[in-house]
C-alpha cells in the first residue's frame, strides 16, 4: 500500500470541479467545506497542447480563493512536469 503526505501549503494541487474545468494551483488550507488556494490557473488547449490561463478575467493572478468542495469532484498533487509549468507560469523563477 502506498501512502501519500497529506498536502502541506504551498504544494502545488490539481482540483477537477463538477463542470469539467481543472485547476492547478497552489495549496493553502482546507476545512471540512472548504478548500483555499493561491494563484488559480486552469488548464486550456493551445496549438502547441496543453496550457494554462487565468481562472478569473476579473480576479487577479495573485489572488487567493475558496473553493466550495460540493462543486469539487477531486484534488490531487499535480503530476511534476505540469507543476514545473505552473511555477514558470506564476513565479519569476525558472524550474529546470
Amino acid at each position: 500500500m502506498i501512502i501519500e503526505k497529506p498536502l502541506s501549503a504551498n504544494d502545488t494541487i490539481s482540483i477537477k470541479t463538477n463542470a469539467g474545468e481543472e485547476i492547478v494551483a497552489r495549496f493553502v488550507s482546507e476545512d471540512a467545506n472548504i478548500i483555499t488556494v493561491q494563484k488559480p490557473m486552469v488548464i486550456m488547449a493551445t496549438q502547441q497542447g496543453i496550457g494554462l490561463g487565468p481562472l478569473s478575467f476579473t480576479v487577479g493572478p495573485e489572488a487567493t480563493i475558496k473553493l466550495n468542495k460540493q462543486c469539487i469532484l477531486f484534488s490531487a498533487k499535480t503530476d511534476p512536469e505540469m507543476a514545473k509549468q505552473y511555477v514558470n507560469s506564476t513565479s519569476s523563477l525558472q524550474m529546470v
